[in-house]
């Protein structure tokens, strides 16, 4: 059973199958309905921030245009769902392609520049879409947004509740894991973190930089655009406000709260993020008002006391519990 349950793939699914029960709990009572909101953007939220983990953890380059890809998959999706009447699966499919496309020209810029001005170069890149997503009215619905539905399967045969579209979320996300784990621990995970530590000492051991920033640039993208077509289908609503630095920052926030080079602590991270404060925090009357100060506390404490994110607290937690079992079964044996 042990070994069964080391089994990566067993942990995705039971991790899965973990966030598929929150609708069922919603219907029985033990939860609110909001419950199934929150956890939907926590899953959204870590997508996109396993993307930028990716980029950032592995090969090392960093992005502050994350929010930018999100806000152009989500009006893709509208647009192609909405005024063109496209099936979902097509309009995914797209809507994923075509900002993966243009983050692989932004992956290109990045072999002429490095550190914070690439930063900058993907910021400005993010800002000139919020611009777009404002000015272009008759693609985007301008300030006032694009409105969404939640999506139809089999080719508009099979209409969505906001449970079933929950559901093709949770679904999404194991997909998701799948991917990035295999990507990650076959040759183009191991290059990736040889590029981290030293990209002239990659190139001499004959990993293609060029290739790889391009490869770890159009994963990133599309993670990002996927969790934003998630997102305009479960909030039915796409706003360019929503797609600001603000937002970049706040997943960059996820990764390092959650630990870098970490699955499971990136959505830990989405959820200290994204699900405390609207969990937790907004739901006390004096603490409502305070929400964002009380969590950039938050992370502010467990940057300073776990500064490898909450991979470094879950290891110290499982390693004392070791400890006092350890310690239990010995006195056991000395009893007996």
């Amino acid at each position: 059973m042990r070994k069964l349950l080391n089994n990566p793939y067993i942990q995705f699914i039971l991790f899965a199958l973990a966030l598929a029960s929150i609708p069922a709990l919603t219907n029985i009572g033990v939860l609110s309905k909001n419950y199934i909101i929150v956890f939907a953007g926590v899953i959204i939220y870590g997508i996109a921030a396993l993307g930028l983990n990716v980029l950032l953890g592995y090969s090392g380059l960093i992005s502050l245009g994350t929010a930018g890809f999100m806000g152009l998959g989500a009006y893709l999706s509208a647009y192609f769902t909405g005024k063109m009447n496209m099936p979902f699966e097509l309009s995914l499919v797209l809507s994923i392609l075509i900002p993966t496309i243009l983050g692989i020209l932004v992956g290109l810029v990045s072999l002429k520049i490095d550190g914070l001005y690439l930063a900058i170069a993907t910021l400005a890149v993010s800002e000139i879409f919020r611009e777009i997503f404002i000015q272009f009215d008759a693609f985007t619905g301008g300030a006032s947004g694009a409105q969404s539905s939640y999506p139809s399967l089999l080719f508009g045969k099979l209409k969505l509740t906001r449970s079933g579209t929950y559901y093709l979320i949770v679904v999404i996300l194991l997909v998701v894991l799948v991917l990035v784990y295999n990507f990650l621990k076959g040759y183009v995970g191991r290059a990736l973190n040889a590029m981290r530590g030293s990209e002239h000492a990659a190139a001499a051991m004959g990993v293609n930089i060029f290739m790889y920033r391009l490869v770890s640039f159009a994963l990133a993208t599309a993670l990002a655009a996927t969790a934003g077509v998630l997102y305009v289908h479960i909030i039915r609503v796409s706003v360019p406000n929503s797609w600001t630095l603000n937002t970049s920052l706040d997943i960059l926030a996820v990764i390092v709260i959650g630990g870098f080079r970490s699955i499971y602590g990136t959505f830990f991270g989405a959820f200290f993020v994204y699900g405390v404060s609207e969990l937790f925090l907004k739901q006390i009357s004096w603490m409502a008002e305070f929400a964002y100060i009380i969590k950039g506390v938050l992370i502010i404490l467990v940057v300073m006391y776990y500064p490898g994110g909450s991979v470094q607290m879950f290891n110290q937690i499982k390693n004392w519990i070791l400890k006092i079992f350890n310690k239990a079964k010995k006195g056991e044996i000395i009893d007996e």
